[in-house]
């Protein structure tokens, strides 16, 4: 399987790179901990990131409503980052959820 080979090979090219520009190293060993958060602290962030933006585009929306402000530009900006945001949300649960699924079904 040569492909295989290439991969690996790419995939450690790029964690060395990283590490290099980094000057860190990710990899556990005897029960050291990584220099970098795991996945589920990096998807714990971004989702509330993205509940960050919708309390905000909420809050805004209700100024607009009351009155308090009149900017619709800032509002309809604020409104299309959080829509932007829960959709790219909504497409990485997809994909991890069909990779989870994938996983489940390899036999060993």
């Amino acid at each position: 399987m040569i492909s295989s080979k290439v991969a690996m090979q790419a995939y450690q090219s790029a964690i060395s790179q990283f590490q290099n520009t980094h000057g860190q190293t990710s990899q556990k060993i005897s029960g050291q901990e990584s220099a970098y958060p795991s996945f589920a602290d990096t998807m714990k962030s971004s989702v509330g990131k993205v509940n960050d933006m919708q309390e905000t585009k909420t809050q805004m929306v209700n100024e607009f409503a009351a009155g308090k402000n009149e900017n619709v530009h800032e509002l309809m900006i604020e409104m299309q980052k959080a829509s932007t945001a829960m959709n790219l949300t909504s497409a990485v649960r997809g994909k991890v959820v069909t990779a989870y699924k994938e996983l489940m079904s390899v036999p060993f």
